[in-house]
């Protein structure tokens, strides 16, 4: 088809697609009108807007007086909430595992071995009978270590299991210990030791790795196993450390003995420690955040709220891993509210997942979740998944798409819906999560602006942004479902509040007109009690102030006219890349510096990326000897700075250096821009010891960060 047919047949569908939404959904556009200010303000606890004091907190209009503590009245421990969750939805479905039924490798074109699977339906558990299981799981770790109230950690993967012996945990008040399953050997011997953990609950995959780290780890006295599709070699381990399976301790919890001394156990109260959850510790060890029943439970009050219509008609799918504080509350939420969690992984999310095998269905086809987490990695897969599709179609799918997205962009930012392109055209896109999803949520790290709309439009329901870190048990801000903007994260929820402190270093100030701007500190009853055996850094991070509990979060933001938080920059040099991984630039730099090629390097990060980019202060020395090297004019100093050939030596050499200096992949600049100007105090892009003006870089450097990541 000419390009002119296909003007011509896309004015014809714009022209029908008009014509329904004006005729066929009049109804419908009555009640879309566009958008209302949001029922957010930032007015201050009952003051009218001339009274406002720009350093006072922000709050929710639906919480001035008072901040929510709990998700339902009466509950008071996180165990009220599960046993409130049996008794109204006993034999309902709760926990669903899909079948394995075959694995095979399959050799790639680019000569690398993936192991692909084959899976069945999702086999279901009712809560009735996950409540079976809690109680056999919990009086099983009671006999195995019936000192009181013993740490028990959980370093494994997301799956059902997980969630067993987490509610397991909380029903016999034993505070629990999270590792990521990806944590390196030393920040996993950091967190067991540290918490003097006598039980690790961890899966058959991992048992070899316990195998080489148990020498290490004097404290563990029981290895617990998640079974798996094959059974691990348990030989190896020292003779004062029993290893057992999971369904041998539920075995073992159902003994009478052990349900006498369950009996006996004490139930939790608000303040006791529930979770000490370690983080990413990508600034040296891991620091475990204590989290108590009342955090938890504050958390959760605020972020159920926004979410409409959460309950037993919904269906979660949980694959990010429950050691982070957003999972772990999306789903201990979602089955307080008696909704269905499937559990999957993001190898075998989608048909596409690499474990999955050609042909067969993703996780989520078969599930078809209505409710999903994400963090930004996952969404922009996404998108770039469903763009690859559209350019490999003909001329006129593509130009159907294109004008397909414009038109509904511009008629859902003005507040309308499309039925007809909903139903025609973003159909297809929306079962690649299944068909169902009605609402998505992405956290860990910002999401691109381009990404978030795309998402909005595409999958046809609200794709918002929370904000919240494991010391606010992940609760902070989250968007409002009728809030159509991109790139912010909503007002605070109604458990907590918020404030603006003054930065000076940034020129950040609760004064700055015409949004007040500074650093997040949050407030509330989800604010931890602090770091775990680190009261230095505890003191440096939490304070009370007027009785409340605040937490300096080190990002910098902004409220908006409406009330919405903005967050625009971060205090410390610690960056969260997209995936959620964080960088320490000044580690980095220090390693980099080593390079004999270079004077000075100053590592950026955007936390919308995946990767880091580097500014380089080449040494002029090394750099002419490079270029001789490649038979490259080197008598003019200022050109070689510009010439591709020696920056892609340059970049090679430093992502070398990266790598001899044990530097994590995402770590390693991935481009770089050699600069001839050299970095002094007079320049005022150092300070006078030398240290870096981050922010005065990048202003000077800006045009040239844009370009590294275009």
């Amino acid at each position: 088809m000419s390009d002119v047919w296909i003007g011509v047949a896309i004015g014809i569908i714009k022209g029908i697609t008009f014509l329904c939404d004006l005729i066929l959904y009049v109804p419908l556009q009555v009640l879309r009108r566009p958008q209302k200010k949001l029922k957010f303000s930032n007015r201050i606890k009952g003051k009218s807007t001339l009274e406002i004091d720009p350093s006072a907190p922000y709050r929710t209009v639906d919480s001035f007086t008072e901040l929510t503590t709990t998700p339902f009245d009466g509950c008071d421990c996180l165990d009220d909430l599960f046993v409130r969750a049996v008794e109204l939805y006993g034999p309902t479905k709760c926990l669903g595992t899909r079948e394995l039924i075959s694995e095979e490798d399959e050799m790639q074109p680019t000569g690398k071995v993936f192991r692909k699977a084959v899976f069945g339906d999702y086999h279901w558990q009712t809560y009735d009978e996950v409540n079976k299981d809690v109680i056999n799981v919990g009086s099983g770790l009671i006999s195995l270590d019936n000192s009181t109230r013993s740490n028990i950690c959980i370093f494994a993967e997301t799956r059902a299991d997980w969630m067993v012996t987490i509610f397991a945990c909380f029903k016999a008040n034993l505070p629990v210990v999270t590792l990521y399953a990806t944590l390196g050997d030393e920040a996993v011997v950091h967190g067991i030791t540290e918490t003097d953990s006598r039980i690790v609950i961890t899966s058959s995959d991992l048992i070899d790795k316990f195998k080489k780290l148990i020498v290490g780890l004097p404290s563990v006295q029981h290895i617990v196993y998640f079974e798996g599709a094959k059974k691990p070699n348990l030989n190896g381990f020292p003779p004062g450390v029993k290893v057992h399976s999971f369904s041998s301790l539920q075995s073992l919890g159902s003994t009478p003995d052990s349900m006498l001394a369950w009996e006996k156990r004490k139930k939790a109260r608000r303040e006791d420690l529930a979770l000490i959850m370690y983080t990413s510790g990508s600034t040296g060890m891991p620091k475990g955040v204590m989290i108590t029943n009342h955090n938890l439970l504050s958390g959760m009050s605020g972020q159920c709220e926004r979410v409409p219509g959460l309950g037993p008609r919904d269906t979660y799918v949980g694959y990010l891993p429950l050691a982070h504080i957003l999972e772990l509350s999306a789903e201990v939420s979602c089955i307080t509210h008696g909704c269905k969690i499937g559990f999957s992984s993001p190898t075998s999310l989608s048909d596409q997942s690499t474990r999955i095998k050609k042909g067969c269905k993703g996780d989520v086809s078969v599930l078809r979740p209505t409710l999903m987490t994400a963090v930004p990695l996952i969404m922009d897969r996404l998108y770039k998944a469903v763009n690859e599709k559209v350019n490999e179609g003909g001329k006129f799918q593509k130009a159907l798409f294109n004008f397909a997205y414009e038109y509904k962009k511009d008629r859902y930012e003005s507040g309308y819906s499309t039925p007809l392109l909903d139903r025609i055209i973003f159909k297809k896109v929306r079962k690649l999560l299944g068909g169902r999803i009605r609402m998505m949520l992405s956290g860990g790290a910002p999401l691109s602006s381009e990404t978030q709309r795309f998402m909005n439009i595409c999958f046809c329901c609200p794709v918002g942004q929370g904000y919240g870190l494991t010391e606010t048990c992940g609760a902070g801000t989250i968007q409002e479902v009728t809030d159509r903007s991109t790139g912010r994260v909503g007002a605070p929820l109604q458990c907590c509040e918020v404030k603006l402190v003054n930065w000076e270093e940034g020129n950040y100030c609760s004064t700055d007109a015409p949004c007040p701007r500074g650093e997040v500190w949050l407030g509330g009853g989800n604010i931890a009690l602090g770091y775990y055996k680190n009261p230095e850094k505890t003191a440096e991070d939490f304070h009370v102030v007027d009785g409340q509990r605040w937490f300096a979060t080190g990002d910098i933001g902004k409220i908006e006219s409406d009330g919405c938080l903005r967050i625009i920059d971060r205090k410390k040099d610690l960056v969260k890349l997209q995936a959620g991984d964080y960088v320490s630039l000044s580690k980095v730099e220090t390693t980099l510096k080593l390079c004999p090629l270079v004077d000075n390097v100053c590592l950026y990060a955007d936390s919308s990326q995946h990767y880091t980019v580097c500014l380089v202060v080449p040494n002029q020395k090394q750099i002419e000897a490079l270029a001789k090297k490649l038979d490259i004019p080197h008598d003019k100093w200022p050109y070689l700075c510009e010439n591709a050939q020696v920056e892609e030596a340059v970049l090679k050499g430093l992502q070398e250096q990266g790598n001899k200096g044990k530097l994590e992949r995402f770590e390693i600049p991935q481009r770089i821009k050699m600069v001839c100007e050299v970095w002094t105090p007079d320049t005022g892009l150092v300070t006078e010891a030398f240290k870096l003006r981050r922010k005065n870089i990048e202003t000077h450097y800006l045009k040239d960060i844009i370009r590294m990541y275009a």
